[in-house]
């Protein structure tokens, strides 16, 4: 058997294996690009705050965390936007039980800014929900099947397969090698057209062979970033150390081995002080600008505040990679990491998942990467009709020759 030959089966059969899950991913990734928009609709409060309460400023980040954990004995919020969510007036918190005993069924609340009042909660991802957990559950499918790590490690491995489908599938669109070079550049000139009427296995091969041509560099980001996002530690970043430097890798913020506490031995207020400090400190050191500060975190097993921060060295345009870490019960800089510039593996990467989840060039990228979902489902429904079609015939041509 030729080379060829191995490779239109290699080919055939991958996309097989990975044609469902090609097809959950990217419809599910189509609608994630509007995430956000979709999840504000779902979620919009029945009532919407009064015209009295928006003439005064709204309560700080800090006042609102004290009336969410007043309203909810037994609960820390240890994560809090610091902003509003977009076009609302609410903001956002995630809380835990203080003790693993205490049972909850919600773990994320929406929080009006002025009044402090708490307008909506849900367990992140429980589509039992209902409407409210829509978004989150395609986030969760998405990213994994709803299957937890174990689906992150099967859609990893379904990126590799990918990956290398891409180079295959490009490859078998070279034409077979003739004596006449021009006839072979037709030919595969002819490769990028579709004959709109054509017969309909003609039309089928020709939307498959067309369209994976056009978004190749597409299909290939698509994959090499899904690699990143799953298979991270395990393949993507060992393989690609051996071409880009990567900063040095840390797996977990070093603790400090003192009992767990509910809240910051320093105080939520002077440790985000703290963070903003030395933020500043480094965007002179490393020379960027602070657009915004987004979100403030408490980690109980690692003993650190966390400011998450939009910078000039971010790249998406819905929410800042530039971190900060404090311990909590110090006040020293622990830790940070900035999204671009220190490592050019890492700056690769983050520019690679900037891509992947549209949140980049606005408006125009996130329509064209939804477009590119439904294009992705077109090449792989296309190649499974290719497959049943030339499957059929063959099982008809055993029937009839026995």
């Amino acid at each position: 058997m030729k080379i060829r030959q191995k490779l239109v089966l290699l080919h055939r059969y991958v996309g097989l294996v990975m044609a469902g899950f090609l097809i959950i991913t990217s419809l599910t990734g189509s609608l994630l690009v509007w995430y956000q928009e979709i999840d504000l609709w779902l979620n919009q409060p029945v009532e919407k705050t009064p015209e009295t309460n928006l003439s005064r400023p709204p309560l700080s980040a800090f006042e609102l965390r004290d009336h969410v954990e007043k309203k909810l004995p037994h609960v820390r919020a240890n994560w809090m936007l610091l902003k509003n969510l977009p076009n609302t007036d609410m903001t956002l918190f995630f809380i835990e039980p203080e003790t693993k005993q205490l049972p909850l069924n919600f773990n994320e609340v929406f929080v009006d800014r002025y009044t402090g009042e708490i307008v909506g909660k849900r367990e992140w991802g429980d589509i039992s929900q209902g409407w409210t957990n829509l978004m989150p559950f395609i986030y969760r499918l998405h990213q994994s099947l709803t299957l937890g790590q174990t689906g992150s490690y099967i859609l990893g491995a379904i990126s590799i397969l990918w990956l290398i489908d891409c180079f295959t599938g490009i490859f078998l669109t070279l034409p077979v090698s003739t004596k006449n070079t021009k006839s072979r550049v037709q030919k595969w000139k002819n490769l990028w057209k579709i004959r709109w009427k054509a017969s309909s296995h003609k039309f089928t091969f020709d939307l498959h062979t067309a369209f994976s041509l056009w978004a190749w560099l597409f299909l290939a980001m698509f994959a090499l970033s899904s690699l990143s996002m799953t298979l991270y530690s395990e393949v993507y970043r060992p393989v690609m150390s051996n071409f880009i430097t990567f900063a040095d890798k840390k797996d977990k913020i070093p603790s400090n081995k003192i009992p767990l506490k509910n809240a910051p031995e320093i105080g939520w207020e002077k440790g985000y002080a703290l963070a903003v400090g030395f933020l500043s400190q480094l965007s002179q050191t490393y020379d960027f600008d602070i657009f915004e500060h987004e979100r403030l975190a408490y980690y109980p097993d690692q003993n650190v505040l966390k400011l998450m921060a939009r910078t000039s060295l971010d790249a998406n345009d819905t929410f800042g990679q530039t971190w900060v870490f404090v311990d909590a019960s110090t006040g020293v800089l622990r830790d940070y990491s900035l999204p671009t510039g220190v490592a050019s593996g890492d700056t690769f990467t983050y520019w690679l998942t900037t891509l992947h989840i549209a949140r980049i060039a606005g408006l125009p990228y996130r329509v064209l990467v939804t477009l590119m979902g439904i294009l992705i489902t077109v090449v792989t429904v296309t190649g499974l009709l290719i497959w049943w079609r030339k499957y059929k015939a063959k099982k008809d041509r055993g029937a009839s020759s026995i």
